[in-house]
């Protein structure tokens, strides 16, 4: 009998103690950093515990399952959307959001992650489908800023802040996207010609001003050049007429140089006619005057007597 009132005690007490072991782990709770918990007492909300030791009173305080209170990211599957043009475009969306509200984000909404999706894609579709392909492909920061404002203002009774909308993809159709691929490329063709004949329009622009500024050098550098020839050829007459003059030349030393000059008024093949001045008498007097004859007179005056005034060569 001893033994068994033992066996019963020691049983009593090893209960005891696994009792008090639950009661004191349901009693003391540890909450992390970054996270926070509600507590319920007897079904009906109590408190929210912030992150250190907190005591609870057995059976009495239940704590739900600990919210993140980071700023969490949830990229969404593609969505179909249909534009205002009627094309269905395929849009990848990542939304990032943090709790703010313990307690609204517990009893206000059941799954408040599916909550932000659900309300994602409507918004979405509201969106986009005001704007044609175009637009929607080009204003993506308008479409963000348009989805945070909604979601934001939705999600503020659920607890929950939405601090940034993002579009990771739009997708049109195949069809379009080979009709956008060859837009481009014949744009991008035409870019090309375009500025090929720019090119070609500037080289010949250039080509035609240096031409033209190589002419009126040219020009100008041949009219400086007759007018220095010029200048020389009058310098160098004003020399011999200054010797001349310098030098007092008499009758006999003017016909002589006369005559000197008179067979080069015939010399080339195209000198077909060629006139015999009056004075060529008047030199050769001259000449003969200076040799002291009358022969050499006689004979020049016979010689021009009978000499034609002008002759044409065959």
């Amino acid at each position: 009998m001893e033994n068994a009132g033992g066996t019963a005690l020691a049983v009593v007490l090893v209960v005891l103690i696994v009792f008090v072991i639950i009661v004191l782990v349901r009693s003391v709770r540890i909450i992390p950093q970054a996270r926070a918990g509600v507590v319920e007492r007897l079904g009906k909300y109590q408190r929210t515990l912030n992150p250190g030791l907190t005591i609870l009173i057995p059976f009495v305080d239940r704590l739900l399952p600990l919210l993140d209170l980071r700023e969490q990211v949830v990229s969404f599957p593609p969505q179909p959307v249909i534009t205002e043009d009627n094309l269905v475009v395929s849009i990848d969306t990542v939304v990032y959001f943090q709790v703010t509200d313990p307690r609204a984000a517990t009893y206000e909404i059941a799954n408040y992650i599916q909550a932000v999706e659900q309300l994602t894609t409507t918004t979405l579709r509201n969106v986009v489908g005001g704007l044609n392909l175009e637009e929607a492909l080009t204003s993506r920061d308008q479409i963000n800023g348009q989805l945070r404002g909604v979601l934001d203002e939705a999600t503020g009774r659920w607890g929950i802040r939405v601090s940034r909308v993002e579009l990771k993809a739009i997708d049109p159709p195949h069809s379009i996207q080979d009709s956008m691929e060859k837009q481009m490329r014949a744009e991008r063709d035409r870019r090309a010609a375009i500025l090929t004949a720019e090119g070609t329009k500037q080289s010949a622009i250039l080509t035609a001003e240096g031409q033209r500024q190589a002419a009126i050098l040219k020009a100008e550098g041949d009219a400086k050049a007759a007018i220095l020839r010029a200048d020389g050829e009058s310098q160098a007459i004003q020399k011999v007429f200054d010797a001349i003059h310098k030098g007092n030349p008499d009758q006999k030393l003017l016909a002589y140089q006369y005559l000197q000059t008179l067979p080069k008024l015939a010399e080339g093949s195209a000198n077909k006619l060629w006139i015999i001045p009056s004075e060529v008498g008047e030199a050769l007097k001259g000449i003969g005057n200076a040799l002291g004859g009358t022969a050499p007179e006689q004979a020049a005056n016979g010689l021009f007597d009978d000499v034609p005034a002008q002759r044409t060569e065959p």
